[in-house]
């Protein structure tokens, strides 16, 4: 299994080249996504990779997908590098553990948020106006706090290197549709509330978390990635006490490392230091151990 930054799969057209994702078409139903080592931070892409990230956010994105399978269908076709297509096989190196063959869907217009405490972006919306994304919340909330309950609160899907915009229910509703968004606020909360209880039993708290969905035909189907330390907030259960910012197993230590340098949070970003790459994959790891109850097979 090799560390990888990019692939260069000759084979098949290269769709998109994301933050972390490369996305071939495998045929018009068909796609292969590669989750690489990239790491990104503040929406900029870093000069380092974290090894074998792409193959953590990949398993645990898996994970999450066949254990929810029951609530809401996924775009998962193949997940092992041998049930690929021939073509594939001299690859199978670079695409093992981190690669997926799915469905081929029209992602939605929206990002699909549920916050289950209060912090980040909404902590910064809650302070300036008393609300996150149009809801009242209570008066007096700390930072960190558990909110009365999970909220689902979407956002606009940004391009490579631009933000997400919170938006209100009514702006999603104008964006998506009134009966989709609705279906999937019902599908997300119910996956939160199932996965916040089950990783809690192993020592995390999933603060927030993002998800995509797809349409394929008329059928709605949960796309991208599902409950990874790049789409989520995981806190450590032990030592959680609000009022404050919480230690977490996702890539908030490299945020807080890079805001601590004064760098600008714009191209370029600065020369990750080897203690900063190993601690940060460090808490990958620890994340897909806790949750899966497995370590990697590297």
């Amino acid at each position: 299994m090799q560390i990888v930054t990019q692939t260069d799969i000759k084979e098949y057209p290269l769709v998109s080249r994301g933050k972390v994702r490369d996305i071939y078409a495998i045929d018009a139903s068909t796609l292969l996504i590669v989750t690489t080592d990239r790491m990104s931070a503040f929406d900029v892409i870093m000069n380092e990779p974290i090894p074998y990230k792409g193959v953590v956010l990949n398993q645990i994105t898996i994970f999450w997908m066949e254990k929810f399978k029951d609530i809401i269908a996924n775009h998962l076709l193949a997940t092992d590098v041998r049930d690929f297509p021939a073509d594939l096989a001299p690859y199978a190196d670079q695409l093992e553990g981190r690669s997926v063959l799915v469905k081929k869907a029209k992602p939605l217009p929206i990002e699909c948020i549920v916050r289950g405490y209060i912090t980040g972006s909404g902590w910064k919306d809650y302070q300036q106006s008393g609300k996150v994304c149009g809801y009242e919340l209570p008066a007096h909330l700390m930072e960190s706090q558990q909110l009365p309950k999970p909220l689902f609160t979407p956002s606009t899907k940004a391009e490579l290197g631009e933000h997400d915009q919170n938006i209100t229910m009514d702006k999603a509703r104008e964006l998506a549709g009134e009966d989709l968004v609705k279906k999937v606020e019902n599908v997300v909360l119910s996956i939160y509330e199932q996965a916040s209880a089950y990783a809690r039993e192993r020592d995390i708290i999933i603060a927030d978390t993002k998800f995509e969905f797809g349409l394929q035909g008329k059928e709605l189907l949960l796309i991208d990635e599902v409950l990874t330390p790049d789409s989520s907030r995981f806190w450590p259960v032990q030592g959680y006490e609000p009022g404050k910012g919480q230690p977490s197993f996702d890539k908030q230590f490299l945020r807080d490392w890079l805001a601590g340098t004064g760098w600008a949070k714009t191209p370029p970003p600065p020369t990750l230091p080897k203690e900063v790459i190993a601690r940060t994959q460090d808490k990958y790891f620890e994340a897909f151990r806790l949750l899966t109850g497995r370590k990697l097979d590297l």
